[in-house]
């Protein structure tokens, strides 16, 4: 298995994993998600209407914005008002495509679903969490639309989770810290449903390019991993697990 992490861990061991559910009053469905010292809170807002592309169609929609606050980090991040730098932009994105992913939008009508992820407190793995977490605020949402009799059905069709892993020399590592991201050979994130299909990979070389064999070893932590997010979110919503 390997030798253990400046954190404990061993290779494949995530981080500790905890959702707190209507962290805030007014949001449909909130949760404070942390995974180590990160923290994400994701908040899901209702808002009758879609865009114009999608008006008259009957179908709903869903976006995402991500942020992190100035004391994230160690040192103050500037907030981005105007102009949103390309992390940003490509993190909400990211998290948009995820959820959007497993939602069917006929069910829901012409609604659009506001997800914010606000990172309170950054040790890497931001933008795993904010998917993680988001899914179990989006779930809270949609049951408030159906317990006040707006929806007669979840258009959630899937669950989703996400998680970071990376090569640090030829040792893959699952759900890296700030440390081990900053200094990884290679930075993988995975996104992927219940049944463990893929919805979206992104892969970079950040020092030395990388093998089949390596990616595979990977994806085989990327799994073991969510399969534990998955099964932390069904015990928090307390859904029944599935045989």
């Amino acid at each position: 298995m390997g030798g253990q992490r400046s954190d404990g861990r061993q290779p494949d061991e995530l981080r500790p994993v905890q959702f707190q559910r209507h962290f805030t009053k007014y949001a449909a469905g909130s949760v404070l998600a942390s995974c180590g010292n990160t923290k994400v809170l994701c908040t899901v807002t209702i808002q009758p209407g879609v865009p114009p592309f999608l008006i008259d169609s009957g179908r709903g929609w869903l976006t995402a914005e991500y942020r992190m606050l100035p004391s994230a980090t160690h040192q103050r991040k500037p907030r981005e008002f105007m102009k949103l730098s390309g992390r940003t932009q490509e993190i909400q994105r990211l998290i948009g495509r995820s959820l959007r992913a497993v939602m069917d939008f006929n069910l829901l009508g012409e609604r659009t679903l506001i997800v914010d992820a606000d990172v309170l407190q950054a040790d890497a793995g931001t933008r795993t969490t904010a998917i993680t977490g988001g899914y179990v605020a989006l779930h809270d949402a949609i049951a408030t639309l159906i317990q006040t009799g707006e929806l007669e059905q979840s258009p959630l069709t899937h669950q989703v989770a996400a998680i970071s892993v990376g090569m640090c020399g030829k040792q893959p590592l699952l759900d890296l810290n700030y440390i081990e991201d900053s200094s990884a050979d290679v930075d993988l994130n995975v996104v992927l449903n219940e049944t463990l299909d893929i919805i979206e990979i992104q892969g970079t070389a950040e020092d030395k390019s990388f093998s089949r064999q390596q990616m595979n070893q990977m994806l085989d932590y990327a799994e073991t991993g969510i399969k534990t997010l998955l099964a932390l979110q069904r015990s928090t919503l307390g859904l029944v697990e599935e045989s």
